[in-house]
């Protein structure tokens, strides 16, 4: 071959691992900013906020950008956030990973004839993020079918993170919310207690119920009766006041009967305090007596475990995370990072330190990034639309892409973005993360054109109109759709 046909060759080959992302001079070529196109343009001045408010990138999978403004600026991108911890939890602990709880006792502990446990009984704390109440029902009952009916002292080893406790009301002042729960390793149904009204038509008046019912918690309800067509979901407030360990919930407001049974959930006692609380409940439930206290402890080295709990895998985890926007969850898959990664006990600024390393060895520096909490519930968490549109153009031809991919939001069929466009000519194409704060809107994901080919798109908004900009990001993924 002759020389200049050689070096054509060259190049020629050059350019094609470029535009598989093989080189670095992709990440140059896709931070350059391109001008909105007409028909975006148009849907962004109808929002009437200023475009130095907007990062965006559109790009075609392995083919050209459609569009970026202000890519490389770092923004809050809320939720969207969670795209950041998901994946690199994805990549480090793989699609199966799981978690375990553990009852334990002492190796040299014995159960008499009478069922007594002659030594406390230990919990070894895993950190599962979805653990629920019926899965300690069934670890409890596996300890009454393995002949265990007394016990006195429950030790809870959460040594596997360290001081990960928050004040829940810090954010934004609402402690009760469940969004605002403290992560820990062990978190029994997100710490949130279920209230629960039920419609009793012959009296036209509801019924209502704490689920789970625990010693000194105590529900009052005053929600009106609403005759009629169902308006929809049901106009309650709820006003929580601790004293001592006991907690008073009252509940107002109206409700439509034909809405049918509604539930509503709160946070009022400390993972810790929820949790040990409901070991005593759930215990009692199984039938068995506890003549001794819940408390923190180390589990010894000879003890042996009697009854084991295993949570869904990562996988299915991450589902419900994205797909939920479920913050105390990402705030524990983020530290079970940094546990798993050895630096235990975890904390959050080691386990960020982790997801940032994890990120790094695929080649993406994230620049400027603040990771936080990992959740995106956060006033300091920044990163770049170009830093998310790399992430997510890696993530798209990483072994764990069906797992990633399927963890968002189905446009128009699920998640956070099961009301939008649910036109059938965009309806199920697109798998979104979407994020909101006050001040914030966000949206990032893949988008499907009707003919055939596939988009990254990454949107955020930072303006204390952040909300007028969903009009735009609906424009955007329709026009998206449409090419």
């Amino acid at each position: 071959m002759q020389g200049g046909n050689l070096r054509i060759w060259k190049l020629l080959g050059i350019q094609c691992l470029i535009a598989l992302g093989f080189f670095s001079g992709v990440q140059a070529q896709t931070a350059t900013q391109v001008s909105l196109p007409p028909e975006l343009a148009r849907a962004w001045a109808q929002t009437k906020l200023p475009e130095s408010a907007l990062s965006l990138v559109v790009q075609e999978i392995g083919g050209p950008r459609l569009a970026a403004v202000s890519s490389e600026t770092p923004r809050n991108p809320a939720s969207v956030m969670k795209l950041v911890t998901t994946y690199a939890a994805l990549s480090r602990l793989g699609p199966n990973y799981v978690w375990h709880t553990n009852f334990m006792m002492d190796a040299e502990s014995r159960v008499n004839e009478k069922g007594v446990l002659s030594g406390p009984l230990y919990l070894r704390a895993g950190g599962d993020p979805v653990l629920m109440l019926p899965d300690v029902w069934r670890l409890m009952r596996d300890l009454r079918l393995r002949g265990i009916k007394e016990i006195s002292d429950i030790v809870i080893d959460r040594s596997i993170f360290g001081d990960v406790t928050i004040d829940p009301s810090t954010f934004d002042g609402s402690a009760d919310r469940p969004y605002n729960a403290s992560p820990d390793a062990f978190m029994v149904g997100f710490g949130a207690m279920r209230l629960v009204f039920s419609p009793d038509p012959a009296t036209k008046s509801w019924k209502y119920f704490v689920d789970p019912p625990l010693p000194g918690v105590e529900l009052e309800a005053n929600v009106a009766w609403q005759d009629g067509q169902c308006p929809g979901s049901p106009n309650v407030t709820t006003d929580t006041t601790i004293l001592g360990d006991k907690v008073r919930i009252r509940v107002t407001g109206r409700g439509a009967g034909s809405c049918g049974e509604f539930d509503v959930f709160r946070l009022a006692l400390s993972q810790q305090e929820f949790g040990a609380r409901v070991l005593r409940e759930i215990w009692r439930e199984v039938g068995g007596t506890m003549t001794g206290q819940v408390r923190s402890g180390s589990i010894p080295g000879s003890a042996i475990a009697v009854a084991s709990h295993q949570s869904p895998p990562l996988s299915e985890v991450i589902r419900l995370i994205n797909k939920r926007s479920n913050n105390v969850m990402t705030r524990v898959l983020l530290l079970t990072l940094g546990a798993e990664a050895g630096r235990k006990p975890a904390t959050v600024a080691g386990s960020v330190q982790v997801a940032q390393d994890v990120l790094s060895r695929q080649g993406l520096p994230m620049k400027g990034m603040v990771l936080d909490n990992g959740s995106g519930l956060s006033r300091n968490g920044v990163v770049s639309a170009e830093s998310l549109t790399q992430m997510l153009n890696r993530a798209w031809t990483s072994p764990v892409m069906p797992e990633f991919v399927s963890s968002l939001a189905i446009l128009g069929v699920d998640g956070t973005t099961r009301y939008r466009l649910r036109d059938p000519a965009t309806k199920s194409l697109a798998h979104l993360k979407t994020g909101a704060l006050r001040d914030v809107r966000s949206i990032a994901g893949y988008v499907w054109s009707t003919s055939g080919k596939r988009y990254i798109v990454v949107s955020m908004v930072n303006h204390e109109r952040a909300h007028e900009a969903r009009s735009f990001e609906n424009a955007l993924i329709a026009w998206l759709t449409a090419k």
